[in-house]
């Protein structure tokens, strides 16, 4: 029986060479490896090996592992500006909709533009919820938005 270790090096290696873009071809690639994987078991190894997904030259998107995802601001900002429908807040939260299925991508983008007043992002299917830092309120954070897309309009 293969244990964890190994499942690990498979998932990182099948998302590396095959341009994957959900879990059931994921599962499948493993599977045909000798790997027997629940779907459960394979969304905790996604999160264990801070598995996300990035857009791939044909405007899908497919998983890649962190040191795949490093992405230019450009690119960030057209995957946030892809997915993005609204926003709006309440105290320290933010709820941020978008198209269906786009949720995950566009959190990353936040995630790695790496703007001042998000401490982190919870991403569902078609919804996001930032939740702001000490100190900082959804003013500030539709400020930065708009400094690094001038022209856009919360």
């Amino acid at each position: 029986m293969k244990g964890r270790v190994d499942r690990l090096k498979a998932v990182k290696k099948a998302i590396s060479q095959n341009g994957v873009a959900n879990q059931e071809g994921l599962l499948t690639l493993l599977l045909r490896d000798g790997y027997e994987v629940t779907q459960a078991t394979l969304s905790r190894d996604l999160k264990v090996l801070r598995v996300g997904k990035v857009s791939a030259p044909d405007g899908s998107y497919i998983y890649a592992l962190p040191e795949e995802s490093d992405r230019s601001q450009e690119e960030l900002i057209r995957d946030f500006q892809r997915g993005y429908l609204s926003m709006e807040s309440s105290e320290n939260l933010v709820v941020l909709k978008t198209l269906p299925g786009h949720a995950q991508a566009t959190a990353w983008a936040l995630d790695n533009l790496e703007l001042p007043e998000i401490l982190g992002t919870v991403a569902g299917d078609d919804t996001i919820l930032i939740i702001l830092r000490q100190g900082s309120d959804f003013d500030a954070l539709q400020r930065s938005l708009v400094r690094l897309m001038p022209g856009w309009e919360v």
